[in-house]
């Protein structure tokens, strides 16, 4: 407990999500966290879905992923956290979305390594059950465990999950057989997506070439199959900050948003698969994000009646900060800081000073804290943490918040200062509202 707090203020004086330990602090989620657990539960009984987060900067959209891959774990789902960016992890390129995807897989039991960790683990249910029909001192005990797993392949083969897939994973029990550790990590990063897999690797399973985008979607069905056989309920993939789509291109952005569109509608093709998205309003909304592909915003259009909004629509909406959860947020942070002297922190931070630093901070934003709770809660901290170290009893003068705090305006952000601005934060190489043509992308 007292690491996992630690954590939390670790990662909010740098101004990040903590990963883990969200509940201690949480506000206001609790609409959306049941229909992330309804979504969870849907996926557990073979359900293949999909959400989308919607909602500005500042509301938490991060948060809300982070809070989904703990909840998923802890329901014994495999998750992969992906964040979009133009520079890094471009959308339109699935075989760069599949490698980060699949390279970035985390269960309960591995943070890291987890694909590797699944296939041994699938391999080991094989040999236990093996062990207890013939006895692990049989004979032919490796030959049979090798033939039941080559027929469990065979299952992964009625699945489409392709010929390549299931040499590798051939391949890889082999090596894994015959102590060729190094060879059995190579088809590991090739069944990954990695671009650079030794050629002796490939030559031990027969393949050539990478995995491509034309592709990535059928291994990512054999992917699924392994966590499954492994004992994982299913797996669970969140796409970040899809509005870094609107930066690129027009071409770009059309291929991005075709591509989005082919995943939606394969979505019930991978049951025990849940697929998180985050966007902003402007992603959703306007002609230069899903506005502009109508069979796309069709299919995920963001409903609302009589100003009443259902959780379980596509669009999952999440409300910006008010200054009234903002202090709800302070309250609990102030409760759980961990410190010395816990009566000094509740008599020199307390309610009429948390007041007047959230005040501070949604002055100019009529309300609409929008970014500023990453600004908010590091002011929050620091004072905290001043207090906490500057007690007087060496002598010094202490710290005293109502004397000492200046309440000073700060640099902002661009996206803060964006919010304050009114304006939009996408850069694009054109104002075209036509629409994008629809296509069919070799995924």
């Amino acid at each position: 407990m007292k690491n996992e707090i630690e954590h939390i203020f670790e990662r909010l004086r740098s101004g990040t999500v903590p990963e883990k330990g969200l509940d201690k602090f949480a506000i206001g989620i609790d609409k959306p966290l049941n229909e992330i657990r309804r979504q969870l539960n849907l996926v557990s009984t073979g359900e293949g879905t999909f959400k989308f987060l919607r909602g500005g900067y500042g509301c938490g959209k991060t948060f809300m992923c982070q809070y989904t891959l703990l909840e998923a774990l802890k329901e014994n789902f495999a998750v992969s956290f992906v964040v979009v960016s133009p520079n890094d992890t471009q959308f339109h390129k699935f075989d760069e979305v599949y490698h980060r995807i699949v390279s970035g897989i985390q269960t309960s039991m591995a943070e890291s390594g987890a694909l590797e960790d699944a296939i041994d683990r699938w391999i080991a249910r094989i040999e236990d059950q093996l062990a207890d029909e013939i006895g692990d001192d049989a004979d032919d005990f490796d030959e049979q465990v090798k033939q039941h797993f080559e027929n469990e392949l065979s299952d992964l083969t009625k699945e489409a999950s392709g010929n390549e897939f299931i040499n590798v994973l051939k391949a890889y029990f082999d090596a894994k057989q015959e102590a060729e550790y190094q060879t059995a990590s190579s088809l590991i990063n090739w069944i990954s997506g990695s671009k650079n897999v030794a050629s002796s690797a490939k030559r031990k399973a027969d393949i050539k070439g990478e995995i491509s985008s034309s592709s990535a979607l059928l291994y990512l069905k054999g992917i699924l199959s392994i966590i499954k056989k492994a004992g994982h309920k299913g797996l669970v993939i969140i796409i970040d900050e899809l509005e870094t789509i609107l930066r690129t291109r027009s071409d770009v952005r059309g291929k991005s948003l075709n591509g989005l569109r082919q995943i939606i509608d394969a979505a019930k093709d991978f049951p025990g698969m849940l697929w998180l998205f985050t966007g902003t309003r402007e992603f959703f909304d306007s002609k230069k994000g899903v506005g502009g592909l109508k069979p796309l915003h069709d299919r995920i259009q963001f409903t609302t009646s009589g100003g009443f909004v259902s959780p379980k629509q596509p669009q999952l909406e999440l409300k910006p900060f008010d200054e009234q959860r903002l202090k709800a947020v302070a309250l609990k942070l102030r409760d759980i800081f961990p410190c010395g002297n816990k009566s000094r922190i509740f008599q020199l931070v307390d309610d009429e000073f948390l007041d007047a630093l959230c005040t501070h901070v949604t002055t100019g934003l009529k309300g609409d804290v929008g970014v500023i709770p990453r600004q908010f809660l590091r002011e929050l901290i620091t004072v905290l943490d001043l207090v906490d170290e500057n007690d007087g009893s060496d002598g010094e003068k202490a710290y005293i918040p109502k004397e000492a705090y200046k309440f000073p305006v700060g640099d902002l952000s661009e996206e803060d200062q964006t919010l304050v601005d009114g304006n939009n934060l996408s850069k694009v190489d054109d104002n075209s509202t036509s629409e994008y043509p629809v296509e069919e992308l070799e995924w």
